[in-house]
């Protein structure tokens, strides 16, 4: 049941909220400061990423069928392959059919609808061999019901207030671990290394990387980092896990987007985003950026969904900020259906009709250094317009490279003029190949919901 308060506490928490405001962001980026950032695989300073539903990337779904589709997604312009979880899924309390990915019935086990050890490490060995790297989804904060750690460690879980074990949330397949037991940590630090050290897995996505404590995380990755080199996702926005991870979600930046083109928001939101992202985080912090994924996509709705015939401009802004973008399964193909998450549910690939604007977009990110991963990248700044209202102009510059976007972040035609210098006054358009001139005060016409990329 939930407890509604009197209105008067109410009113004093929002206050409290609005008058400490300031004071968090300032010690935010205090923070930021402090946190000593891990090193970054050499590899990793100008790749984008691809995440892999593996049940639903063939009609197959197995380790071996996706093979095929490895060189394809190297000539994406996408180096890291995110593997969803891999691992045997629970039956007790399952949903659906075919039951949640994220419910760990073994953490050293490869679910059998995708194959087995050997297939597995084909896998991996094509991938790198093709020049990918590999991470997979790990899930460290539950497992299912019917793990055998339930049985064999019920001290390894938590408990609630009548002392029974419970699902966090409302993910009733799932029972929820206790990090204040250190055979349980060890049991899960074991567990990780064992994918490097067997099938020389390249790192990890973690799952609800903000329910594990950061004191696990930190000393996880120094003793992954002996093994090999990592690259590790949180599945976590904030500042202080940059201490452990090379990446975390930008899920405010992608709400940005959402809202502006519902009409909820608008250029200033995404400029002071920007601006705040800056401040708070870690000069060398790594942020992925997306506009769908795997919880987007089957609960939220397909891209086209949410932003319409902006889905292309917005892909592309992602591209063009300061952070790495992400490919999910059948964005290339214009998939716009949303898969069905418990159950057996094929995309069809068609033509992989928007593969050239993926290619386009990330052969510039791998090879033009101002688009390049955090520290390596280059500077950002908005250009000014007469229009800033509506449209949004970003330059990146790194040594001698140059990248200009301009968008028209807007259901109308609009016209402006270019405020600032600052930047190269012929460029090249990134999709058409034709150099273009730009000259200050003279106007520009934009289509709705239009973009455009150029660089030097």
């Amino acid at each position: 049941m939930k407890l509604h308060k009197p209105f008067f506490y109410l009113l004093i928490g929002v206050i409290a909220i609005g008058s400490n405001a300031c004071r968090q962001d300032s010690k935010k980026a205090e923070d930021a400061k402090e946190i000593i950032q891990v090193k970054h695989p050499d590899w990793s300073k100008n790749v984008s990423i691809y995440e892999i539903n593996v049940r639903q990337f063939t009609p197959e779904g197995t380790f071996a069928a996706l093979e095929a589709h490895l060189p394809r997604i190297k000539e994406l312009g996408t180096e890291i392959i995110w593997l969803m979880p891999i691992h045997p899924i629970g039956e007790k309390n399952r949903k659906g059919t075919l039951g949640s990915y994220y419910s760990i019935k073994d953490y050293k086990g490869i679910n059998p609808e995708f194959g087995d050890t050997l297939s597995f490490k084909r896998f991996v060995k094509k991938a790198h061999d093709a020049g990918l790297r590999v991470i997979i989804d790990w899930v460290p904060n539950h497992s299912s019901w019917d793990n055998e750690l339930v049985t064999a460690h019920p001290d390894w879980y938590a408990k609630d207030s009548t002392g029974k074990m419970f699902s966090p949330f409302d993910w009733t397949d799932v029972v929820k671990f206790d990090y204040n037991v250190p055979e349980m940590r060890a049991y899960m630090l074991d567990a990780m290394k064992y994918w490097i050290q067997v099938y020389d897995i390249d790192g990890y996505r973690c799952d609800v990387a903000g329910e594990v404590p950061m004191d696990f995380w930190d000393n996880t990755r120094k003793e992954l980092d002996k093994i090999k080199p990592v690259f590790m996702l949180a599945e976590a926005e904030g500042p202080q896990f940059h201490s452990a991870f090379d990446m975390t979600y930008g899920w405010e930046f992608h709400h940005v987007m959402n809202k502006i083109y519902k009409g909820d928001a608008g250029t200033a939101d995404l400029e002071k985003y920007l601006l705040k992202n800056d401040s708070i985080y870690p000069e060398g912090a790594y942020r992925m950026y997306f506009i769908t994924n795997h919880d987007e996509n089957s609960w939220n709705g397909t891209e086209f969904e949410r932003l319409g015939d902006a889905v292309e401009t917005f892909y592309a802004l992602t591209v063009l900020v300061p952070g790495m973008p992400l490919v999910y399964t059948g964005q290339e193909a214009a998939m716009k259906k949303r898969f069905q998450f418990f159950e057996k549910d094929p995309i069809e690939w068609g033509d992989f009709a928007k593969t050239n604007f993926y290619k386009t977009l990330l052969d510039l990110k791998s090879s033009n250094s101002a688009l390049y991963n955090g520290k390596e990248g280059g500077s950002w700044q908005r250009i000014k317009t007469d229009n800033d209202d509506k449209a949004f102009v970003i330059l990146r510059k790194n040594d001698n490279n140059q990248v200009l976007g301009i968008f028209n972040l807007s259901k109308e035609e609009i016209t402006i003029n270019l405020m600032d210098d600052g930047f190269e006054k012929k460029l090249n358009d990134l999709f058409t190949g034709v150099e273009m001139e730009l000259v200050k005060d003279k106007p520009m016409t934009l289509p709705a919901w239009s973009y455009q990329v150029l660089y030097k």
